[in-house]
């Protein structure tokens, strides 16, 4: 899915957020060099994730600060990390335990605090206390269990802080319906906005149930052509891959893969790409 221009606001509107959550009061420079960057964008053939990733890596280096979210991401691993018991025992409570599952994974994905959407923690439990009640407005829930069963190798790509909690739960569902499968657990390759990085699906525990991998590359989300080679074996190798998040349904959209794509519609250009309206949950699979 190619760059829409609805985005470009919501760029440089996140770029002015984190300037000024850092504390950088003298923006020119780092402005000159995000629109120098954008007059040279390829709007044809690159990504929206691939296009924040590149402008994260200008925000560091002007700013000095090579992690700004790394408090925040801090804060939600280890607030959600405190909550997983609480969500398993609804889960495993529930009438449809793995599909209930993917519900919380896929309500995870609200957990976006970058400046962009910059979600309220009441509204993250307003929608998992709507979880019995609200369905998927895309379900393809079955036929992803049915491939699980059978599968070798999963690939399980990952998205933001305090989510990564709520992939770990599902993580574990899918390992409890195959335990001989080979489950692979992809972070982003460095620091960029709130998403997850290696160091947190260590902190979680993901490693339990999962290896842990790095892509290898500093995008929003898996931007193949930039992720590094042992990234791209274990991609090609894998019998599912499962996407989390808007970035990842904007890189990976239009491959011809086995891929089931987790995700709240928070925006509507993603909405509207898909078919569905705003704020609905989507386990999609890749026609």
């Amino acid at each position: 899915m190619k760059i829409q221009e609805k985005c470009l606001p919501c760029i440089v509107n996140q770029v002015l957020k984190v300037a000024n959550m850092v504390g950088l009061t003298d923006k020119d420079e780092l402005l000159k060099k995000v629109f120098v960057y954008l007059s040279k964008a390829d709007f044809k053939q690159a990504t929206t994730p691939e296009l924040i990733g590149d402008i994260f890596e200008i925000l560091k280096q002007e700013t000095g600060n090579d992690d700004p979210y790394k408090e925040t991401r801090d804060h939600y691993n280890s607030m959600f990390l405190d909550l997983i018991p609480t969500y398993e025992q609804a889960i495993n409570e529930a009438d449809e335990p793995f599909l209930m599952a993917i519900k919380y994974a896929i309500i995870g994905n609200i957990i976006d605090f970058n400046p962009i959407h910059n979600t309220l923690l009441s509204d993250i439990e307003n929608c998992f206390a709507m979880a019995n009640t609200e369905t998927l407005a895309i379900d393809d829930s079955k036929q992803l269990m049915e491939d699980v069963q059978h599968a070798r190798t999963v690939l399980y790509l990952g998205d933001n802080c305090g989510e990564i909690c709520l992939d770990k739960i599902l993580v574990k569902k899918l390992k409890e319906l195959n335990p001989f499968c080979d489950i692979y657990f992809a972070t982003r390759g460095s620091a960029v906005v709130n998403d997850s990085i290696e160091e947190d699906a260590y902190f979680v525990g993901m490693d339990t149930y999962a290896s842990i991998l790095s892509n290898g590359d500093h995008s929003l989300g898996t931007v193949l052509h930039k992720t590094s080679k042992e990234f791209q074996n274990i991609y090609h190798k894998a019998d599912i891959i499962i996407a989390k998040g808007q970035a990842n349904y904007e890189c990976l959209s239009n491959e011809k893969r086995n891929i089931y794509f987790l995700l709240m519609t928070k925006c509507v250009v993603i909405a509207d790409d898909i078919g569905v309206a705003e704020k609905k949950m989507i386990c999609k699979k890749q026609q």
